[in-house]
């Protein structure tokens, strides 16, 4: 683990998506985070000594999804594939499908392995597997400020985790995607999927990974910000957190939807022509029940001082 000294920083963006914004300074008190995400080693050990199923690993229960298709719950997860030519890129339904079978010990479906991936992310991991082996570990999930705050490196207000371009002098410092997304994947920084957790060079406190590679899950409740975000006119909001599980859910389908925590950092899918989360300031909810081929953690423990 990382030493990550507290201190005072700009969260948010006002110059990308409406969620990120306002700006606004909020302090932090010093923690420790994990160099690294959370590698398939890693979790291999986990698993073997707790016995521990993911969720994607279980046949999910007709209880907690109601109304759905009996035949349709199967032990699975989401998958990104490839169209076959351009079309809609809002239409998410063309590149992620759900497949039977795929989890963290087969991330591409059952036909598929970790072998030779140890060093990459664990990926197809929901958010109760994550804080799983976080308690596990005696640690905890960060923080959507933790989060920003050590991704950041001591570089307040900058764009990206190693200052404001994305690509500085031709050279990649995260794995991202390159090309027209989601039919074109030109690899030009060296993997078209996930990559080791080494592949790219730290940012200013010595962590790994933080942008690209794979979303990371915070223990935050979603929530957009906005006014109620900013706190008292007269205090600076230390260590703050997200909202409820009931404000989190999706307004948008009530009284179906589950709670959402947030996700940081982007991920190996993220590409300027559709998605630019790959900064500090990034953020996406996402249900506490999905699992994906591009969704990984890491750890923190809070301690007083190093």
């Amino acid at each position: 683990m990382v030493w990550i000294p507290g201190g005072t920083f700009h969260m948010g963006s006002d110059a990308h998506y409406l969620e990120e914004a306002p700006v606004r300074e909020v302090a932090v008190d010093g923690f420790w985070m994990d160099r690294c995400p959370v590698t398939n080693r890693d979790f291999a050990r986990f698993v073997a000594e707790t016995g521990h199923v993911s969720l994607a690993e279980q046949v999910p229960s007709i209880e907690d999804y109601p109304g759905a298709d009996p035949l349709l719950l199967v032990a699975g997860s989401l998958v990104f594939v490839t169209p076959d030519a351009p079309g809609d890129s809002a239409d998410w339904t063309r590149w992620w499908r759900f497949v039977a079978g795929a989890n963290w010990r087969h991330p591409q479906g059952p036909d598929s392995s970790i072998e030779g991936l140890e060093d990459h992310p664990v990926v197809h991991v929901c958010h109760g597997d994550a804080l799983a082996y976080a308690r596990w570990q005696g640690k905890e999930l960060p923080s959507e400020a933790q989060w920003e705050y050590a991704a950041r490196g001591g570089l307040d207000r900058a764009e990206f985790a190693w200052g404001d371009a994305l690509v500085p002098d031709g050279v990649h410092r995260a794995n991202t995607w390159q090309g027209h997304f989601p039919d074109e994947n030109l690899a030009l920084d060296g993997y078209a999927g996930t990559s080791p957790v080494t592949a790219f060079p730290p940012n200013g406190y010595g962590l790994l990974d933080m942008i690209g590679n794979v979303w990371e899950w915070t223990d935050d409740w979603y929530r957009p910000h906005g006014a109620s975000a900013q706190g008292k006119a007269c205090c600076l909001p230390r260590n703050p957190r997200g909202g409820s599980a009931e404000e989190s859910r999706d307004p948008e389908a009530p009284g179906s939807a589950l709670p959402r925590k947030v996700l940081k950092g982007g991920s190996h899918l993220c590409a300027p022509n559709y998605c630019r989360r790959y900064r500090p300031a990034a953020r996406q909810p996402q249900t506490i029940d999905t699992a994906s081929v591009h969704i990984g953690f890491r750890c923190v423990r809070k301690v007083a001082t190093p």
